[in-house]
């Protein structure tokens, strides 16, 4: 039996649909079972890492875990995990984490790598950099005028496929040779902002525009959806990538066989999102 938290994630539900295709017994966590629209096949029960008592039923019988990493909450989870024998742990971290502990998101997923590692428990890393997902906080803005405002439009990464992510996490899971493995994982190709804009243009058949907000403007708009800290942490990642092109970590390819998919193939899978 494989337990997967963050299980109505991004990453998550790729990891249980995947599962479930492999042929795996698969159980979840959700704060409400009921609204999780996880995939028929999936055991999903109440749970939640900040809630201990909810952890005892949800680890019975697991012998694998793909792990989201909520922060300051993993304890209960990892010594229940011990007791019970779960024998491979798979915890989504972040590329962060490789530039040491600078700032907020990289200190959380490197404390929550910690956690794991002081467990004793078998464990996988997966590192990835920026979400190709993230960019459908572009949506509302390209439907409505076609137009995208960000800071630093000039600023490069090599965004990942969240499919991909969950590929990777898999193969983790269900693979031998991958215990006590950091994988860093990025997308194939650097693009910057203004050049995913164009890609998205590209494939929806429309011209857009990136509009170059101020940085304390990109700061205020963010501010509306996360805590002032970890805008500024997104703001100054944005500054220092501007001119430079994005390493290419070749982990995905070399797991999973072929390239990661190109934001181009991204966006034509969500291109109903953004018209």
């Amino acid at each position: 039996m494989i337990l997967a938290t963050g299980a109505t994630g991004n990453v998550g539900r790729h990891v249980v649909t995947l599962l479930l295709e492999a042929g795996e017994k698969v159980r979840a966590i959700s704060r409400d079972p009921a609204t999780a629209g996880l995939p028929d096949g999936v055991a999903v029960l109440e749970g939640d890492l900040r809630r201990p008592e909810t952890l005892p039923a949800a680890l019975s019988g697991v012998d694998r875990a793909y792990l989201f990493p909520v922060h300051d909450a993993l304890g209960d989870f990892l010594t229940g995990a011990r007791e019970v024998g779960v024998g491979r742990i798979v915890l989504l971290s972040s590329m962060a984490v490789n530039f040491g502990v600078g700032n907020e998101i990289a200190r959380w997923h490197a404390e929550s790598e910690r956690a794991v590692l002081d467990s004793g428990l078998p464990w996988t890393f997966l590192r990835p950099g920026a979400f190709m997902v993230n960019d459908l906080g572009w949506a509302h803005s390209i439907r409505a005028d076609g137009v995208v405002r960000a800071a630093y439009g000039d600023s490069a990464s090599a965004p990942i496929d969240e499919r991909d992510i969950a590929e990777v996490a898999v193969r983790a899971l269900l693979d031998d040779g991958h215990e006590g493995q950091a994988y860093t994982l990025t997308g194939p190709a650097s693009h910057t902002q203004v050049e995913r804009v164009r890609i998205l243009g590209g494939v929806l058949g429309r011209e857009l525009r990136f509009e170059e907000l101020s940085r304390e403007a990109a700061r205020r708009e963010m501010e509306r959806f996360m805590p002032p800290e970890i805008s500024e942490v997104l703001v100054e990642l944005l500054a220092s990538t501007v001119g430079t092109t994005a390493e290419i970590e070749p982990a995905v390819e070399r797991i999973l066989g072929r390239a990661g998919r190109s934001y181009a193939e991204w966006a034509g899978r969500w291109a109903g999102e953004f018209r």
